[in-house]
């Protein structure tokens, strides 16, 4: 068989490097491992005896539900780099932690509903254990080493409805993490401990710009998300805790 002409080569390769540059350029605009966010969010989600099935459903649902509101998109679609880095999981005692979905870059309406509806369909893991928001908090750490998405910030977002009583204190945890770079956000529902969001704030959140904003009860827990995603995600001013 006769060997194409040398322009016919050089053809060929231009074309196959055409094809792979554009390959690459798609798989980064999806999501590709090197490509890079405003924001590394780690969502901790309390599965711990005090809280029933329905409360759960009404957490899970107030998770879903940001996702699909146009604020937190929009707030998402602001930054540098135009996207964030997502991943939950739901925790009760100090070594009780199991994942919901892992690293997941998103950068728009469809990338943030396919997330919603991923979760959605996401059963609970997890039923009692004890409450160890410390335990929640360094499993949270270590997750940051396995997120293929670089970004400046770090944020970890404990949402609960009880105060630290298992595991080691949550002081000195939450210190390690800010001294790895780590800010730790707080969303306590207040509908059994009626002044759990004290807690939270002295001595749960943490780092620079450290904020919660408090749910009295797991129905307002949709709406109390949706404002504490837009604020940590756009890195606004905090405002006042409650």
């Amino acid at each position: 068989m006769a060997r194409p002409r040398d322009s016919e080569l050089t053809r060929r390769t231009l074309l196959a490097g055409i094809g792979a540059g554009a390959a690459l350029s798609s798989a980064h605009a999806q999501g590709g491992e090197s490509a890079s966010v405003d924001l590394q969010l780690v969502l901790a989600v309390d599965a711990s005896g005090s809280v029933s099935q329905r409360r759960f459903e009404l957490q899970q649902k107030g998770y879903v539900d940001a996702f699909r509101n146009p604020r937190v998109i929009k707030a998402i679609q602001s930054g540098m780099a135009g996207g964030i880095a997502v991943t939950m999981y739901q925790w009760t005692g100090p070594r009780l932690h199991r994942p919901v979905f892992s690293w997941t870059r998103i950068t728009d309406a469809a990338s943030a509903e396919a997330l919603a509806a991923r979760l959605d369909r996401s059963p609970r893991l997890l039923f009692g254990g004890g409450t160890s928001i410390s335990g929640a908090i360094d499993y949270g750490v270590g997750l940051y080493a396995s997120c293929p998405f670089p970004a400046s910030r770090k944020v970890i977002d404990v949402s609960g409805d009880g105060a630290n009583t298992s595991g080691r204190l949550v002081t000195d945890a939450r210190d390690e993490a800010v001294s790895k770079g780590v800010v730790i956000n707080g969303l306590p529902i207040l509908a059994i401990e009626f002044d759990l969001d004290r807690h939270f704030l002295e001595e749960v959140i943490g780092g620079p710009g450290a904020f919660m904003i408090a749910a009295k009860d797991f129905e307002s827990f949709g709406e109390a998300i949706a404002r504490k995603l837009v604020q940590e995600i756009s890195a606004a001013p905090s405002l006042p805790h409650g």
